[in-house]
């Protein structure tokens, strides 16, 4: 960062009605230079400032259409590598607070996964058995890790197919980070539970015997959303107790046995399509995070529909929270000076490899 740059502290302390006009003067100034990004999971104060909104790998690809020169990308940091991944290479991907972190993505490191990978190698060669496959929601160092030994990447709307592709390959999978999203796909594609097993990352060979990791067929990493494991069964059974003709859907973060007792199970697109797409009148149990319900509800009301968060606890995805309209204006207003702060830069290895992973994934979309 130049040491002419404007530093934050001149930022942290501004309101945010201040801070909204000024974003807006930001914008103004920056034109066509500039494109913000908006994942569904922002809060409104800095949500409403996005020149596009959506889903991590959906943000990215359309920022790296856009004639842009910088990707400003309020979400957090794995999806401000994705989009440094898949942008053009004059294009500069950068994330408001640095500070704005995945936990899910921090449960998986690539240590800990080349660990994971030499132990598996005790009982037989992984590169031959073993497809890796890593969430989207994860680092690019692991995109990386997967590209080099012939795995793929996955989102949550396309991990069925994610895994089908990967089973063509070789026997078994690795999936991380998220042990959730791995085990309520394999369910749906008819594997048994018992042929899923949670490779505890804490303990030597995954805290799992040589039987159970020749048997499995899918071995899940032992990670998980923070926002997504607050939603219970119990809070289900509760809101149905009440309101028994409401119709339940829940992300596949959610764990198994809440996404038992939902009637659709999606993506955050997939969500947001359905509950729109659905007939007037109609009352919503949706199991994600906070922010998207509640602006799901307003828009829905005056069309009839009730949408209603499932847990009666609130929970937001606290790391998204960091970005707020002072990080964004101290950002747009470093780049109307000409100062670019906070950039994000995949190193090139890492970058290569990772787009690899991402690319054979974006061929079977």
């Amino acid at each position: 960062m130049s040491v002419s740059a404007l530093a934050i502290q001149q930022f942290a302390l501004l309101d945010d009605a201040e801070c909204e006009q000024r974003i807006i003067a930001a914008k103004r100034k920056l034109g066509d230079r500039c494109v913000i990004l908006g994942h569904h999971y922002q809060r409104d104060e800095v949500f409403r400032h996005a020149d596009l909104t959506g889903d991590s790998l959906k943000l990215s690809r359309e920022a790296s259409k856009s004639s842009a020169q910088y990707i400003v990308f309020c979400g957090v940091h794995f999806m401000a590598e994705v989009a440094d991944i898949l942008s053009r290479p004059e294009q500069i991907s950068i994330l408001p607070d640095l500070a704005a972190g995945c936990s899910m993505a921090d449960m998986a490191n690539l240590a800990a996964v080349e660990r994971c990978w030499n132990e598996l190698g005790q009982l037989f060669d992984p590169d031959e058995i073993v497809t890796p496959v890593t969430y989207i929601n994860s680092a690019a160092d692991l995109k990386a890790f997967c590209g080099r030994h012939n795995g793929i990447v996955c989102t949550s709307s396309n991990a069925q197919k994610i895994l089908d592709w990967s089973f063509a390959q070789r026997q078994k999978v690795l999936f991380f980070p998220d042990q959730h999203l791995g085990r309520n796909t394999g369910y749906r594609m008819g594997i048994p539970l018992d042929e899923m097993v949670t490779w505890d990352f804490a303990k030597p060979m995954g805290g799992l015997t040589e039987e159970e990791i020749r048997r499995a067929r899918i071995i899940l990493w032992k990670g998980f959303c923070s926002v997504h494991q607050m939603f219970r069964p119990e809070h289900i059974d509760r809101f149905l107790e009440r309101y028994p003709d409401t119709r339940v859907i829940a992300h596949p973060e959610c764990s198994f046995e809440v996404c038992q007792k939902a009637q659709y199970i999606g993506s955050t697109e997939y969500i947001l399509k359905t509950v729109r797409e659905a007939e007037p009148n109609t009352r919503w149990l949706v199991g994600t995070e906070l922010n998207l319900v509640n602006r799901l509800a307003e828009e829905l009301k005056p069309r009839g529909k009730e949408v209603h968060f499932m847990s009666p606890t609130v929970c937001m995805c606290s790391t998204m929270f960091r970005t707020d309209p002072q990080h964004l204006l101290w950002v747009l207003e470093n780049l109307v000076e000409g100062h670019v702060v906070n950039r994000i830069k995949v190193p090139e290895g890492d970058a290569r490899w990772a787009k690899l992973a991402l690319n054979k994934m974006l061929q079977l979309a």
